[in-house]
Order: structure tokens, then sequence, then C-alpha cells
């Protein structure tokens, strides 16, 4: 979005501002709650030979099989491997005041090109316990700034979600993200206190419960993933952890608990039916989610053959909408209407959202294949014109439901 003058008392594109705050997130999240181990998530498990020998050749092809995709998780990768500048031996001369420290730094945060920033204190249970390769990870920072990026609405528009311009989505909005937090982190530290940037492939923290604490969303029926009012799932995340003063945001509530038990469209078109439909959400490591097979969803993402990973679950929410016109009125509509979030589920089929408009397709469809990018034999099948067959998932998918980390 084009810096401009936003509207009085907001900061960014979008008006956080105006969301109702609540002391405590929708979604339980108990005093017992244990760190975990990177080594638990569905990429991690896949790289380790945990899915079988097939994910495990996959996992290093399935994002560089595509052109687009694999030249943007290179700058991810090379972003990673910078080293931090030293931390400055002296403050330097600005105010001391948490709340205009806040302020300053979500302002910073927009100026790069963020489209949603938030503040919460640092909870010892979202810092890893240890690392992919299972190295204990400490990180004793008081607050984390957020960073959301959005992965595009128009082509969302003009894909399927789970076809081949897929993982370049993701690794847009990854390597954005990895870009402000890299920055942020080194200007906090010139400023003369610690700071660590968080990102794809270089995560110290669990993101989810950041992106929930720093009001920037709420638990949604697909996993462990945090929906945004204005961007729906529509994101990827970014942190920067820091000793520098801030004054938290509160948790948001915008009626999406009341939302996802009713619509489970995600579960409805999800491809390896990874998605649970279930009515309530279960209790895991003292948090309520709703339960999701982390290896199907690991299997569709990493060993699609008509496509580089997957979003459909991202394409079909009915939350994926560009916040403009009409959409702007609906979504005031929904935060204060269970009538209305009734309604819109049946309208959203009714007028077609989640299926592909072509007019707004602009990628070509290429994978790697012996050095070079040709038109693959696949091309964006769904789980509605492919049996799950298809898929080659190694045993039936109702058998396969777990509750890793992912």
């Amino acid at each position: 979005m084009l810096e401009g003058k936003a509207p009085k008392g907001q900061l960014g594109p979008y008006p956080l501002e105006r969301l109702k705050r609540v002391d405590k997130p929708t979604t339980y999240i108990g005093p017992h709650v244990r760190r975990v181990s990177e080594r638990q998530a569905g990429f991690i498990k896949a790289a380790w030979g945990d899915y079988g020998p097939r994910l495990k050749a996959e996992v290093d092809r399935f994002i560089q099989k595509e052109p687009l995709s694999a030249a943007l998780s290179q700058i991810t990768s090379g972003l990673a491997r910078l080293e931090p500048c030293d931390v400055y031996p002296t403050l330097a001369a600005i105010p001391k005041d948490a709340a205009a420290q806040s302020r300053h730094m979500k302002a910073l945060g927009y100026f790069l090109r963020s489209d949603c920033v938030g503040i919460c204190e640092l909870p010892q249970y979202a810092v890893y316990a240890s690392d992919r390769k299972e190295r204990p990870i400490e990180l004793h920072h008081k607050y984390a700034m957020i960073f959301l990026i959005d992965q595009g609405w128009r082509t969302f528009s003009g894909g399927l979600g789970s076809d081949w311009i897929s993982g370049a989505q993701s690794f847009k909005s990854y390597s954005t993200s990895g870009f402000i937090a890299t920055i942020v982190a080194n200007y906090i530290r010139r400023l003369g206190y610690e700071a660590e940037p968080h990102f794809s492939g270089h995560y110290k923290v669990v993101m989810p419960p950041l992106v929930l604490l720093a009001g920037l969303g709420e638990m949604s029926r697909f996993g462990n993933t945090v929906l945004n009012p204005f961007l729906g799932p529509r994101f990827k995340a970014s942190a920067v952890t820091t000793n520098l003063p801030l004054e938290p945001d509160r948790p948001i509530d915008f009626g999406l608990q009341d939302y996802c038990k009713i619509c489970k469209k995600c579960a409805r078109e999800c491809p390896s039916r990874s998605i649970s439909e279930a009515d309530e959400m279960i209790i895991y490591n003292d948090y309520a989610t709703y339960e999701l097979d982390v290896e199907g969803c690991t299997y569709m993402r990493v060993g699609n053959p008509a496509g580089a990973s997957c979003g459909r679950c991202i394409k079909v929410c009915p939350w994926n909408k560009p916040y403009q016109g009409i959409h702007k009125v609906v979504e005031w509509w929904l935060e204060r209407s269970s009538l209305a979030r009734r309604f819109s589920v049946w309208m959203d089929d009714l007028l077609g959202y989640g299926n592909q408009n072509i007019e707004d397709k602009w990628w070509y469809d290429l994978e790697e294949i012996d050095g070079i990018f040709q038109v693959p034999e696949k091309v964006g099948a769904t789980v509605r014109d492919s049996p799950l067959a298809e898929w080659s998932f190694p045993s039936p998918v109702s058998d396969r439901h777990n509750k890793g980390d992912n």
C-alpha cells in the first residue's frame, strides 16, 4: 500500500484501533502450557523422515520446483544468514515513555510496508524449547513486535489455493516480513537495546500465540492458525523480540469463535481432509484448538503433485476478501450479529467465493524437471475434482489425526 495519510488516530492501512479489545484472548490459554520443540513442526518432521522417504525427498524440492517460489525463498534464506549488528553500549537520546516508543515502532513497521503491526509481552511458552536440530533455545526478552504481510488477494482470486503459485504467495510474505523484522531488530540494537528478528527458517518463537496476544486476530478452525479481521488468514508473520520498553496491545474479539463453529468451509474444502469439522475445540497442551491432522496437512503441502505447497483453506475462507467497498460493511455486520454470520456463509457459497477467477491469473504454471522448468503434467487439482487417492496419502485420512504443533 502506498504511504499516505491515514484516518485520524489510525497508524496503518487497516483500522486496528477501532476493534473491540478484551482482557484475555477469546480462546482458552491455561497456566500450564508447555514449551515445544521446533522439531515437532510438520515440515521439520518431514525433513527428518518422520513421514517417510517420499516426503523427506520432497521437503527440499516442494518450494524449489516452482521458479518464483524458489527465487523468493532465496531471499529469506539470505536474510537468515545475516549477522546482527552489535548492541550499542550507550542508549540513544530517545524518549523512555513506553507508549511513545510503541507508537514510534508501529509507525516504523508501517513505514517498512507492514500491513498490520501489534505488540505483546513475550510469554515463555511462546519460545521454542529447542530448534529443528534439537539444540536448546533460551530467550528472555520482555516484549515482541509482530508484523503481518498480506499474501495478495487478487492472486488468491486467480488461483485455487492448491496450485503452482501457492508456495510463492507464502514466500512473498515470508521474505517481506523477514526483511522488516531484520531491519527493525538492527535499528533497535543501534538504539542500545537487545533485539532479535524471527521469521521463516529463523524462528525462535511460536508465532500463533504472539499474533493472538498482540491483538492481530483470533484463533480459527484450521489448526493453530490466527485469522485477522482485515486480511483473514491471508498473511504471514514475523516478529522482533526486545527489551526496549513498550506498551502491549490487548487481544481482540470480532466474533470469530461463533463464526468458525457455523462455517466449516475450510474443513469441507481441504484437499487432504485434515481440518476438523467438530463443533467444539479440544484442549491440547492446556490451550484450546480445533484438532488438525498435521501429517495429512504436511503430505498435502509438501507432497502436492499438482502444485507447490497448498493454501486451499486460505483461498476458500469467507474472511479472505479485500477490505474495501461492500466488504467493509459486511465485516462490520459480522462483528455484531450471529444471524449475519449464518447468512454470510450461505451467501459466500451462492456468490461463488472460493472458486477460481481465471481473469486474475497472471503467473505461469511451471515445474522444474531435470533442470528445466516445464509445463507440469498436473495443474490445480482440488478435492472436488480429484479423489484423495490422487494425493498418495499413507493411510486412511480419518485414522491419522494427531495433535502435533505445526
